[in-house]
């Protein structure tokens, strides 16, 4: 029979499973009626399992429950908004559905009506890797018996976006925000942003506490990352203007404001789109987004000699091989690696004629 415990409002049960080991499981409802229903089904899949082999049904709406309520957990709010995002999508097309009933046909059906409805690849493979990483999360922490079929049938993706500015659009766009009155966080932003690498979420939801000027670091934890991977992002020069230029407003407008970008109140600035948008189309300059910023400080890395390795560790991409979109900035380290069959050449004692034909020298 269901019951409760103290100081939760929800009914939980308590039965045998198919292993003859005891489960108790929140029913993660408050009415005692469902509750019992749900009882009754677990008791009877579990005996059908343990007697038949019969694997219980599980749903597409059992299955991304679970998956988002763990996510949740994880505490990684953009990840977990994203996802949530994708699984309006996808139970567009599945919802209703058994999970033994979503396999490779479905999958594909999905895959060319997303298409068909203006979805770009990488929109659709993010929707996908949703419900792969859901289905692998049910086989291997829920033990449920299911197959995955989105495996091997992914979008192939074009070459990532690639924009960024010159050292002079860059002074152009924050001279362009210095002139946004309902704004004047926003030169500090661009600078700070063109500096660390640091994405928009990072920036905007970072904390006095997580900024060592004794060490000049940015102090990032795994919570406050897109991967979930804490790191330390150093401050140079221009970036330590920036924030001292934030810490200057905190003193005077809201010293007890425990964020770096933050109105006069004291609040978070919850997003810069509008005079971020409007700084652009006064400087000039098209085609440029907020996240460009942080491919602005990956191609000024990059063109100044930083190693790709550095420059993942900065970006804290999980990857090298995201890194290696900015690769083609520097030429003169590929020229540099061939410029070694010349001298390779001169040393084996051997010269190529323009006909092909090596020559004695």
């Amino acid at each position: 029979m269901p019951y409760k415990r103290i100081k939760s409002p929800f009914w939980l049960v308590s039965y045998i499973d198919k292993f003859g080991k005891r489960v108790r499981r929140s029913t993660e409802t408050e009415d005692r009626a469902e509750a019992a229903a749900l009882e009754a089904k677990w008791k009877l899949e579990a005996y059908r399992a343990e007697h038949w082999g019969e694997q219980p049904s599980r749903s597409f709406e059992d299955l991304m429950c679970a998956w988002l309520q763990h996510a949740e957990q994880e505490k990684r709010p953009n990840g977990f908004r994203r996802d949530q995002d994708c699984t309006v999508h996808l139970r567009a097309a599945f919802g209703g559905l058994d999970l033994a009933e979503i396999g490779p046909a479905r999958v594909r059906t999905y895959i060319n009506n997303r298409r068909g409805a203006g979805a770009k690849p990488g929109t659709v493979n993010r929707e996908l890797c949703v419900l792969s990483a859901a289905l692998n999360f049910s086989r291997t922490e829920l033990e449920w018996d299911v197959a995955n079929p989105v495996v091997g049938r992914k979008l192939r993706e074009p070459e990532g976006r690639l924009r960024w500015l010159t050292s002079q659009e860059a002074a152009a766009l924050i001279d362009a925000a210095g002139l946004e009155e309902q704004a004047e966080h926003l030169p500090d932003f661009i600078r700070l942003a063109i500096n660390t690498g640091c994405r928009k979420g990072e920036l905007l939801g970072l904390e006095w506490s997580r900024v060592d000027f004794d060490e000049r670091v940015i102090r990032l934890e795994g919570a406050h990352t897109k991967t979930g991977t804490r790191r330390a992002v150093p401050i140079n020069a221009e970036a330590l203007r920036a924030l001292q230029s934030r810490l200057a407003f905190r003193v005077a407008r809201c010293p007890g404001s425990p964020w770096v970008f933050a109105h006069a109140t004291g609040e978070r600035i919850g997003d810069i789109k509008h005079g971020f948008k409007t700084a652009c189309e006064r400087s000039g300059i098209v085609d440029f987004r907020i996240h460009d910023l942080r491919h602005t400080c990956a191609a000024w890395l990059v063109q100044a000699g930083a190693a790709l390795a550095e420059v993942r560790d900065v970006l804290g991409h999980s990857t090298i091989r995201m890194t290696e979109r900015y690769a083609h900035l520097a030429p003169e380290n590929t020229r540099s690696a061939l410029a070694r069959l010349d001298n390779a050449g001169s040393q084996s004692g051997h010269t190529t004629s323009r006909s092909g034909v090596k020559n004695a020298s």
